[in-house]
């Protein structure tokens, strides 16, 4: 699959995750198999305005050869100053545009999934970031999910914008916002995009093993598929999607001996990354990912789930059974996140025209998602 330049050997991309898809999980997951792995969202006015936190985020694996970042923006003057620093002073060789979030907070203020709607200012800001990335021959793409509910469907003229516009793909949530991450895909919405774009069209929702994958792309003829949920605490997912993808027999699944192999180098690569103390604090939160469905008996879960020092992880892995095979209750089934739908909130009126007269700063917040 190519984006642009970019040339991606296995048609899989690892959707940014908040507080997930740092340089030592990217890392992690790329020692499994090939795809593009991209670097956590970032605000576009964070980055403008060097902002400690926005930049802390900016780090890569040095053995990250394409470089690739997810950017959030509502006001297309701070878009292209932010794509322009990416590029020239970041190294940056791609960047990706988030309107899926489908978070309140964010939606309320008109951003995320509700941006689309509002047709001229998605044409505005992903036409800044096309010009500001082009001298340097950046592929500019973005992610949507299908509209804010059924009664206000966007990603068909989303797909229309971004291809006008010059965007180099478009990846498709087939979710409405209003669902969040409840019920399953509507992966007919995924066909129907590829039926309406010439620009290539990466599918995403409901990938929980690499044959949902390969069922994805026969079904909706998508150049390419996007994981999120489906490999937490599961990085071993992109070593079977190289597989399903290369046309070799799909691993079975690890058995725990392997699993804990796999938490042991996840802490290793958060230390190197953070330092020990912070490096095992972000571990602790894929504890439960990794270890559901095993029995390794309570006490032993709460303290994975309160390490502090490598040390501390290597006592509490010597304490598991790792000969257990993985459990086929956890095969094939949704991770993470689930909820239950709701409404969307939304900017007072803001459905009543699809014109955008007014904008609002606070609608860029550092919450990734979608």
């Amino acid at each position: 699959m190519r984006i642009g330049n970019v040339e991606v050997l296995v048609p899989v991309v690892l959707a940014p995750m908040a507080g997930i898809t740092n340089a030592a999980f990217r890392r992690l997951a790329a020692e499994q198999g090939a795809g593009l792995y991209v670097c956590e969202m970032i605000t576009s006015r964070g980055l403008v305005e060097r902002q400690t936190k926005t930049l802390s985020m900016l780090a890569f694996d040095a053995l990250e050869a394409t470089r690739s970042v997810q950017l959030y923006g509502v006001d297309p003057r701070y878009v292209g100053e932010a794509v322009r620093i990416l590029v020239g002073e970041f190294g940056v060789h791609h960047v990706d545009f988030n309107f899926g979030c489908p978070v309140p907070k964010v939606t309320r203020k008109g951003g995320g999934a509700a941006l689309p709607w509002k047709r001229d200012l998605l044409r505005a800001i992903l036409t800044e970031a096309v010009h500001a990335a082009a001298p340097h021959g950046v592929p500019v793409t973005m992610k949507t999910r299908m509209g804010i509910d059924r009664d206000h469907l966007t990603y068909l003229d989303a797909g229309r914008i971004a291809e006008d516009v010059g965007c180099a793909a478009i990846a498709l949530h087939g979710r409405t916002a209003d669902q969040h991450y409840s019920g399953e895909a509507d992966w007919t919405s995924i066909a129907a995009l590829k039926q309406h774009v010439a620009i290539p069209v990466l599918g995403n929702g409901d990938i929980w093993e690499a044959r949902d994958a390969l069922r994805m792309m026969d079904e909706t003829g998508c150049d390419g598929v996007v994981v999120g949920r489906g490999c937490l605490g599961r990085p071993w997912l992109f070593r079977d999607l190289a597989a399903a993808f290369t046309g070799q027999p799909i691993p079975e699944p690890p058995h725990l001996g392997e699993v804990v192999r796999m938490v042991r180098r996840h802490g290793e690569l958060l230390a190197e990354l953070m330092g020990e103390g912070r490096g095992m604090a972000d571990l602790r939160k894929h504890m439960s990912w990794y270890f559901k469905g095993f029995v390794v008996g309570s006490e032993t879960r709460t303290a994975l789930g309160m390490v502090a020092t490598l040390a501390e992880l290597d006592a509490l892995l010597a304490q598991v059974n790792i000969d257990q095979p993985f459990p086929s209750s956890e095969v094939g089934v949704p991770r993470g996140r689930q909820g239950s739908p709701r409404r969307v909130v939304l900017p007072q009126g803001w459905l009543d025209d699809q014109r955008c007269d007014f904008l609002d700063a606070d609608a860029e917040l550092d919450v990734s998602g979608g």
